[in-house]
């Protein structure tokens, strides 16, 4: 079961970190990437990303352990979620010594 868990919340990691990479890649805009900021390497390493979250959730075996899969891979896309939300690819990249692109300002 346990191998079920972990693979769940790796795919769930994966995913969710996919995503803003893939949406913003396709709307033609930059975001903070290791690869590089610009859109086309954006929708690149988004979908490559989704694909491999979908390689490693069918790993995954969740038909074995549902249950728990499906926890895993919710508390896995909750990571990284909490990780985009604060502005973590921002903090990454200037770790990194890599330029940012500019961060759209926050509505409240």
């Amino acid at each position: 079961m346990w191998h079920t868990v972990l693979l769940s919340a790796l795919a769930g990691v994966m995913g969710a970190n996919a995503v803003p990479h893939f949406v913003k890649g396709m709307v033609g805009e930059q975001f903070p990437n290791v690869w590089g900021n610009d859109s086309l390497r954006n929708a690149v390493a988004g979908t490559l990303g989704l694909a491999l979250a979908v390689l490693i959730g069918y790993w995954a075996d969740l038909p074995a352990h549902a249950l728990a899969g499906i926890g895993g891979a919710v508390a896995g896309a909750l990571l990284m979620a909490v990780f985009h939300g604060l502005g973590g690819a921002y903090r990454l990249n200037s770790a990194l010594g890599l330029a940012n692109p500019p961060r759209a300002a926050a509505t409240r």
